[in-house]
């Protein structure tokens, strides 16, 4: 005989667990942002030091033409 109205049930709860992964994958997105933002830096500061750099030699070329110029008006009086 077999009994259709069991008198005991058996309840079975599964849990999802993160592997982890998800953070892993946040940190590491993180960190990379975190190099791009220092890199960008880097090349900003890179770049304002070769326009320093370009200003300044044209200053030296400009000044450096006045004294010839002002050699060649004075070799002409």
């Amino acid at each position: 005989m077999v009994d259709r109205n069991p008198s005991h049930t058996t309840t079975v709860v599964e849990t999802r667990r993160s592997s982890g992964a998800s953070v892993v994958i946040a940190i590491a997105v993180l960190l990379a942002v975190i190099a791009g933002v220092f890199f960008v830096s880097q090349l900003t500061g890179s770049e304002t030091a070769k326009n320093n750099a370009i200003t300044n030699a044209a200053d030296s070329v400009s000044n450096a033409a006045d004294k010839a110029g002002d050699a060649a008006e004075g070799a002409t009086k």
